[in-house]
């Protein structure tokens, strides 16, 4: 008998098999054997199918038992909740308005809970309601209701009778489009006994006893969720006979992100001449947490015991409690280039909506205060966006495709923009320029090269009318080989224009000097003629711009469109830009330019010197 012995270590079917046979054919029972002829080759098929199945299963069922490899999301979720996770449900829309009843009487009126309005986005109508009653008294003979949070969706109440002796017993919330945030739990008696009792969802096991009126929540299959409750050593248990009744939002998720007016359907205590003013705009609609999210966000808030201790505490805190949010980035406030102590400030990109309302705002940092320590406070501030600016020469091979080079630079286009909705306009991407270049190069076979280079902007809100102090920080290096670069023609900082008090007529500029200074220039016949040398400083270390009592009057139109901003653009040191704390980097393809031209050096080109040019407007 040969000595030898079988390979196991691949799991592929045909390895399998020809590994099986390298095997009996080392024997000498079967030398001179044709396996694929015979029989014996569908014996050999079977086994190692057989070989080949047992090995799938081993290795899936490995990987499911570890939160980082599981693929199937019940498993995801079941171990999430062995570290203390639940997944965030679907979330609806929820705006903010006020309501005033016209010719309304009485000493008070009550608005009732599932109040109903109505609202179109995209030429769709959307239903909105009231998720709790709300009772007024009128001020001076007004009837208003003031900061009203409505939700999109439907209102459902579902009841269960609690049976202990049925095994089986669940308590599901039958829709997997339910926002859970908007759940209100209460248990009745019995059928003949009306008396309800509000339960609260449990924020851990800390302060619970034996009687505390909580309940608790998991996802199970389907995407759908469970309401369950205490067994009268953690939480109050339930008797049989006990009526549960689920009231929440069924939502169409983030279809109705942004809807602004609303229309009342129905009345308000029998009222129906009401006039609406919506506060905040509809947001925050939001699909359930994916899979990679809770694989990602699990263990951070393990790590976090339900205390926001460090900025990643609190990043993970926020992402829980608003979905909504794309990208959270927080720090501490003494990070920053003029120190806050005390302060934990927290910057928000919104996957739907530009901005988030300042009613959203405060729900999240009310959301965060048990999470706090001592006398920590959250902050929220608007995200900072740092805008680069491409000026790209693409030369191709006009023999090597049938394009002409205005398609070569649509085509161009779609690869830059696609590479700045997936990659950029996140709090930590890092923007490469080699990266854009492969991808430029990429785009066709027939590009046989390009010269990319790149500027960045920002821009700030002046005050009007007022000698005021300006802080822009670009947070990277700025180029400056040596002193007095480029003095003569403006330094590496251009503005757009501005007009100042004491000189309405002219519209002025900003540049530097290459020696730390930024001046203050007007036209005069095509001539710069400066007004002040030392209007402010520039920091070619940091990226701080300083601009010292600068009065503006009003703010020129920008690229022909009125605008309220001055923007301010230089040449970054660097050609990657990264974007620290609260700023985020994208790219504004819109004011680049991408100029393409056929190789003059590839002969027989038919389009040699002609290129296809989109000249920015700046």
């Amino acid at each position: 008998m040969s000595s030898n012995k079988i390979s196991v270590s691949e799991l592929d079917f045909d390895q399998i098999k020809n590994n099986l046979k390298t095997f009996l054919q080392s024997q000498t029972q079967f030398q001179d054997y044709d396996f694929e002829g015979s029989g014996l080759s569908i014996l050999l098929d079977v086994l190692s199918y057989n070989t080949h199945y047992m090995a799938y299963l081993a290795n899936m069922a490995t990987n499911e038992l570890y939160l980082d490899s599981a693929d199937i999301r019940k498993n995801i979720v079941s171990l999430a909740k062995m570290i203390g996770y639940t997944p965030t449900s679907s979330r609806a829309p929820r705006a903010d308005i006020t309501i005033k009843l016209n010719n309304a009487t009485g000493t008070s009126v009550t608005m009732n809970k599932g109040t109903v309005f109505t609202s179109t986005v995209d030429n769709l109508s959307y239903e909105y309601v009231t998720n709790e009653d709300t009772t007024i008294t009128p001020v001076d003979g007004v009837y208003q209701f003031e900061n009203i949070s409505i939700y999109e969706g439907s209102l459902i109440t579902f009841k269960y009778t609690a049976d202990s002796t049925d095994i089986d017993q669940r308590f599901v919330i039958p829709s997997s489009n339910a926002d859970t945030s908007t759940l209100r739990i209460k248990v009745q008696t019995s059928a003949s006994d009306s008396t309800q009792t509000t339960y609260s969802l449990a924020g851990g096991y800390n302060d619970i006893s034996s009687t505390s009126k909580v309940y608790f929540i998991q996802e199970i299959e389907d995407n759908k969720f469970e309401v369950y409750f205490g067994d009268g050593i953690s939480g109050k248990k339930l008797s049989d006979g006990n009526i549960v009744i689920m009231e929440y939002v069924v939502t169409n998720k983030t279809e109705s992100n942004g809807a602004s007016v609303f229309s009342l359907s129905g009345n308000i205590g029998g009222f129906t001449n009401v006039a609406i003013t919506t506060n905040a705009i509809s947001q925050g609609g939001a699909e359930g947490e994916t899979k990679e999210s809770i694989r990602f966000n699990a263990p951070l808030q393990f790590a976090a015991q339900d205390r926001a201790v460090t900025a990643t505490d609190y990043e993970t805190k926020v992402q829980s409690i608003y979905p909504n949010a794309l990208s959270v980035s927080a720090w501490g406030g003494e990070e920053d280039e003029i120190p806050q102590y005390g302060v934990v400030k927290i910057a928000i990109k919104a996957a739907s909506g530009s901005t988030l309302t300042e009613t959203t705002k405060a729900d999240i940092i009310t959301s965060l205060k048990p999470y706090n320590v001592a006398s920590v406070k959250p902050t929220i501030v608007e995200p900072e966006i740092t805008s680069i600016l491409l000026t790209s020469t693409i030369k191709y091979d006009s023999k090597a495709t049938g394009k002409t080079s205005a398609t070569i630079k649509s085509d161009v286009i779609d690869s830059v923009t696609l590479y700045n909705t997936d990659t950029l306009q996140k709090f930590d991407a890092i923007f490469r320029h080699s990266k854009l270049a492969g991808i430029i190069d990429n785009t066709d076979t027939s590009i046989l090269s390009n010269i990319t280079t790149i500027k960045i902007r920002k821009d700030f809100l002046p005050t009007l009318a007022s000698s005021t102090k300006y802080n822009i920080y670009f947070r990277n290096g700025l180029y400056h080989p040596h002193s007095k670069h480029l003095e003569s023609s403006g330094g590496i900082l251009t503005s757009t224009g501005f007009k100042i008090e004491g000189d309405l007529v002219n519209e002025h500029f900003l540049d530097d000097d290459g020696q730390g200074n930024v001046r203050r220039y007007k036209l005069v016949s095509g001539v710069k003629t400066y007004g002040n040398n030392t209007q402010g400083t520039i920091d070619y270390t940091t990226g701080a711009i300083t601009l010292n009592s600068l009065n503006i009057a009003s703010v020129s139109n920008i690229r022909g469109v009125s605008s309220s901003k001055i923007e301010l653009t230089v040449v970054p040191s660097s050609n990657d830009v990264v974007p620290v704390r609260d700023q985020i980097v994208e790219l504004d393809i819109a004011n680049s330019t991408f100029t393409v031209i056929a190789d003059t050096f590839v002969g027989g080109s038919s389009e040699a010197g002609v290129g296809y040019t989109t000249t920015s407007s700046y």
